[in-house]
């Protein structure tokens, strides 16, 4: 686990909770985050995380909810970690910044944030639980680009209850007017344990999901927008690093409650609640993969990417060709038209990003897990 290159962090508290979160999270208190950061601490040390880490990612829950100190402290943690990182994100709400929150986030080495705008639609943020608007966020990223860090990824999200496709495209075009670096988007999904999920709402009909998707990939890219990953949109040369890694199956070390993370033999989780972390912040919950697991996983998550799978990194990690290890089912899928495979790669076709729940069901098949 030493030799990881990249490191995710989870905030696990919000000053409140969106009805369709289902992460690991809780409403801000002071005395407990101060002792999660003693966990925290406690954990970072005896963990031995690789000084020399390449991409830092603080997320949650909401990083910026912390109090200025205790933003400060966690910020300070991770100084040690930082010599050579290239890409250092921290997720924020406009409900919870304030100026000197930005100033620390300039004065540790932040340089890149990721935004929740979700929508632009005020109606729709309410229904969400959101507490901002629309001009908060064009505020927030009018401060951030002053300080100098251009690199701002907006979260949108579509398929959210009463939504229209009018309300879609509106949405999009105000994210698109304050000129991010990054998109990301994301369809509603109904989890078990959310506000929502207890409710009973539900997002809107498979089509109509189906249509925004694909307005949002075309318009996007219409608008300079590479669609570099299924659910992911840059301006040349800001592709996510950090969150590259994790779809190209590299180790990560994940710290916190609410973090998990992966080595070279499985992957590992915290306890189930943050009482149990905040006692035991050295336990791990491991989940050992086996060689035919983590090739298979390494499919399911590189063919996320538009480029697809490098079938030499495949080969070098696995000892054999990507295209002999599932033989039937890459050729059916190319037949049909949803994977294409070339000299170097194997990749989904324009099609099959659309469908690639499908892709991998039939490979899982023919892996026989």
């Amino acid at each position: 686990m030493s030799g990881a290159r990249s490191l995710y962090v989870h905030v696990p508290f919000c000053a409140s909770i969106c009805y369709y979160c289902d992460f690991a999270r809780q409403k801000y208190q002071e005395e407990t985050a101060d002792r999660w950061l003693n966990a925290l601490e406690t954990e970072l040390h005896w963990r031995a995380v690789n000084p020399d880490l390449e991409t830092i990612y603080i997320g949650g829950g909401t990083p910026s909810s912390l109090s200025e100190a205790q933003l400060n402290r966690l910020l300070t943690l991770l100084d040690p970690y930082k010599k050579i990182c290239r890409e250092f994100t921290v997720e924020l709400n406009p409900e919870t910044v304030t100026e000197t929150k930005l100033d620390l986030l300039c004065m540790h080495g932040v340089n890149r944030v990721s935004i929740g705008l979700q929508s632009g639609d005020e109606a729709l943020l309410k229904k969400l639980n959101r507490h901002h608007t629309y001009a908060d966020v064009k505020r927030l990223v009018h401060q951030i680009s002053a300080r100098g860090i251009s690199n701002i990824s907006l979260d949108l999200m579509y398929s959210l209850p009463s939504q229209t496709m009018e309300i879609l495209k509106t949405s999009t075009d105000q994210a698109l007017s304050l000129h991010p670096a990054h998109l990301s988007l994301y369809s509603l999904t109904i989890e078990e344990n959310s506000v929502f999920g207890k409710q009973g709402v539900q997002h809107l009909d498979e089509d109509t999901e189906a249509d925004m998707y694909e307005w949002l990939c075309s318009y996007l890219e219409q608008n300079g927008y590479h669609h570099y990953e299924i659910s992911n949109f840059c301006l040349e040369g800001n592709e996510s690093l950090h969150n590259t890694r994790v779809w190209e199956y590299e180790d990560f070390y994940g710290i916190g409650y609410g973090a998990s993370g992966k080595d070279e033999q499985g992957r590992y989780e915290h306890p189930a609640t943050l009482s149990q972390y905040l006692e035991h912040p050295l336990e791990l919950i491991y989940t050992p993969l086996t060689a035919e697991e983590r090739r298979y996983e390494t499919v399911m998550m590189g063919l996320r990417l538009k480029r697809g799978i490098s079938r030499q990194k495949f080969q070098d990690r696995y000892g054999m060709d990507l295209n002999d290890l599932y033989p039937e089912s890459i050729r059916e899928l190319v037949q049909t038209g949803l994977l294409e495979i070339t000299e170097t790669t194997v990749s989904c076709t324009e099609h099959g990003f659309e469908l690639l729940n499908t892709i991998l069901v039939r490979i899982l098949e023919e892996a026989e897990l």
